[in-house]
């Protein structure tokens, strides 16, 4: 049965504070299945654990913006900017670490 409209109005959703906080369990995890088994090649691994140091940064940086700027951190661009820093630096180890990965796969089949 639907509940009335009345009902769905007065749900509650978490915040994406909230949100953001109980993703990172499930990322740890992710992290530690990727090191057990030994497939991911080294530098695309270190890019995922760099992924927490975005987090770890984008955190403090978001309160600092909320306190100082009383704005998002999305919304101080100078911050927001400095913590995605550590996102591209993330996603750009990923890429050449799984480049490698691949050109080191052709060389071998190759020889």
């Amino acid at each position: 049965m639907i509940p009335p409209v009345d009902t769905l109005a007065q749900l509650t959703l978490p915040s994406k504070d909230t949100l953001f906080a109980v993703s990172l369990f499930p990322y740890l995890g992710f992290l530690w299945f990727l090191t057990r088994s030994r497939q991911v090649p080294r530098l695309a691994l270190i890019g995922f654990y760099t992924t927490l140091i975005f987090v770890g940064v984008t955190i403090p940086a978001g309160i600092y913006a909320r306190v100082v700027y009383h704005e998002a951190l999305a919304n101080v661009d100078w911050l927001h900017g400095s913590a995605e820093v550590f996102l591209t630096l993330a996603n750009i180890l990923i890429v050449l670490g799984f480049r490698q990965a691949v050109l080191a796969q052709r060389t071998r089949q190759l020889d």
